[in-house]
């Protein structure tokens, strides 16, 4: 049953950012793009949230504005947040990095926290929510050890459909969200995740070979993040569209 558009939370996205490279059809130098995905905002209207994007801004007044007017924020997935935000010495690949998002989000992250507002984050954005809060991440899953009796599952470029199992910790805020579920199944598109936690900051999700899938504030009435990305399976697995019902009603407040 549909929401009317005035029950409808509003739940702020924190924008992607791409840089158009020149073409033979269009050699000048476009601006920057901010976009979010489809799959996102749809997730959102089908939780009966109503979505919309936020500038990636500089400035503190509106960003202050934002977080005041929203009802929850998101942030979504992308590039790789730099190692230096945690002490690492340059030399990351700069290809694989959004300096622009990660001054953005950091801001965004502390004035979503001082608010306490629900905030909810998929992929780069729950790697980035750990950093913030003092954390570290590993920039190579690939190269972890799995859980004595495993193999690494394949956590790269699967995201129309399941790709694992993950285990959910049976008294976390993110097993209530998914219905009660301690073992769901979750897409993967990611070569990083979590490594040192955050201060506050809750491990309540693995993948079966051991690599980290999901972190919560607990301090927070509604602070989860998943390193999956439930914006493309919402629409197939239950236990993802839970996920997005139970931060739209924590926006609904």
């Amino acid at each position: 049953m549909s929401c009317s558009a005035t029950s409808r939370p509003l739940v702020l996205l924190a924008p992607r950012w791409e840089v158009p490279r020149p073409t033979l059809a269009v050699p000048e130098q476009l601006a920057p793009e901010e976009a979010m995905a489809s799959v996102f905002a749809n997730a959102i209207v089908a939780a009966g949230g109503l979505p919309l994007m936020m500038p990636l801004t500089d400035d503190d007044d509106v960003l202050k504005a934002c977080v005041e007017m929203a009802d929850g924020v998101a942030i979504p997935g992308g590039q790789d947040v730099s190692p230096t935000l945690w002490g690492e010495k340059p030399g990351y690949d700069p290809a694989l990095l959004c300096p622009e998002r990660d001054a953005f989000e950091t801001r965004l992250v502390h004035a979503v926290l001082a608010a306490h507002k629900p905030l909810f984050t998929t992929c780069r954005g729950t790697q980035l929510l750990n950093v913030v809060l003092g954390g570290t991440l590993c920039m190579d899953v690939p190269s972890l050890e799995p859980r004595e009796g495993t193999a690494l599952w394949r956590h790269t470029s699967i995201l129309n459909d399941p790709a694992h199992p993950v285990e959910v910790e049976p008294d976390s805020l993110l097993c209530r969200a998914l219905g009660g579920a301690t073992l769901v199944q979750a897409n993967s598109s990611h070569h990083c995740c979590v490594d040192r936690l955050g201060e506050g900051v809750r491990l309540v999700a693995r993948a079966t070979d051991g690599v980290p899938e999901a972190i919560e504030v607990p301090s927070e009435r509604f602070c989860i993040g998943v390193q999956w990305h439930p914006e493309y399976t919402w629409d197939r697995l239950e236990t993802d569209m839970g996920l997005w019902r139970a931060f739209v009603d924590a926006c609904r407040g």
